[in-house]
């Protein structure tokens, strides 16, 4: 399967288990999604369970709350990452708080999916990285996975949730694996094992980190499409590197991390995302607070930069193998 339809397969799966899921959002229903992911559901499940929603973000997600309330799980789709600030004050102010506020009386089982990230010449309204503005709401957890296995079992996973998630898709790796190199034929998901994804139910348990490459030289800690951005470059560089895959910004897999940095001694961070404030930062402050003493150099950051992100730059912006086999060079030398 490829990632859209790996996300498919676990709405399909899991409406078909729990009559309470229901799927909402701008054009799921009878076009199936602007990338298809939502294709199939209205057909099999009916317009009561899988339905279109006005263009109004804060609507879609103040509705999803009180579904969820009333015991409910929807899976509200935000069509691009970008569009999800009207739902701000909808997701901080009274998802996030819900169970708090009400001592545990109500919940908020909600888990919105939303593709992000660039690498598509999305230009600036369709490309950005706003994972860290959840990151910083107590009450919501942040996932993004990297592979159509990890789409499908940890958004399983999401939807079993008593808490709201939000659920990142990286839009560039739908169809296939990134090296970073655009200019190279693009890849798809046969032949990867994150490509083969079974039929039927699983999960993946959130705040479980991934190590997807074992190494003794540097830890890399990556989410999404960077994970395969990463992987490629330390190949091709031939670095004995340590790639984590976080999977789960909220809840983070800090233990993982810890015992990676202790052994390699080094530590980078990659994302997509612009650098001031960016979840990079949380993880630099972790690694420093847990690891100085095995530290043998500065943590290093690869980032995008803190401007809008460019259309006709695109490629300048986006974190490639130039930029991180800069990084990589100069964290091995010191």
């Amino acid at each position: 399967m490829n990632m859209i339809q790996a996300i498919n397969s676990a709405m399909e799966v899991m409406m078909a288990r729990d009559p309470s899921v229901i799927v909402m959002g701008e054009d799921v229903g009878y076009f199936g999604g602007v990338f298809r992911a939502t294709a199939g559901l209205q057909a099999k499940f009916g317009k009561t369970r899988v339905f279109d929603t006005p263009i109004t973000e804060c609507g879609i997600i103040g509705v999803a709350i009180g579904m969820g309330a009333y015991g409910l799980r929807p899976v509200p789709e935000i069509q691009f990452a970008d569009y999800i600030y009207p739902a701000l004050d909808q997701l901080v102010s009274e998802a996030a708080r819900l169970r708090y506020r009400s001592a545990g009386q109500f919940t908020a089982p909600l888990t919105v999916r939303s593709p992000f990230g660039g690498g598509i010449f999305g230009g600036q309204t369709h490309s950005q990285s706003p994972e860290g503005i959840f990151t910083h709401v107590s009450g919501v957890k942040t996932v993004i996975p990297s592979t159509p296995y990890d789409a499908k079992g940890l958004l399983i996973a999401s939807i079993e949730d008593n808490d709201p998630v939000i659920f990142f898709e990286p839009k560039r790796i739908y169809n296939g694996p990134f090296d970073g190199h655009w200019d190279r034929p693009s890849k798809n998901w046969s032949g990867h094992a994150g490509g083969e994804v079974p039929e039927g139910y699983y999960r993946i348990e959130l705040g479980k980190a991934a190590i997807v490459r074992p190494g003794e030289a540097v830890t890399i800690l990556a989410y999404g499409t960077m994970v395969h951005v990463v992987q490629s470059t330390v190949e091709d560089m031939g670095v004995d590197a340590e790639i984590i895959d976080l999977r789960t910004l909220v809840p983070l897999d800090i233990e993982t991390i810890e015992a990676s940095v202790k052994k390699t001694g080094r530590c980078m961070v990659v994302h997509e995302a612009t650098r001031t404030s960016g979840f990079g930062s949380e993880l630099v402050s972790l690694v420093q607070e847990r690891c100085f003493y095995h530290l043998e150099a500065p943590v290093e950051r690869v980032t995008g930069f803190d401007t809008p992100y460019p259309h006709s730059l695109e490629w300048a912006y986006f974190p490639g193998p130039v930029r991180i086999g800069q990084a990589l060079k100069k964290l091995l030398k010191d």
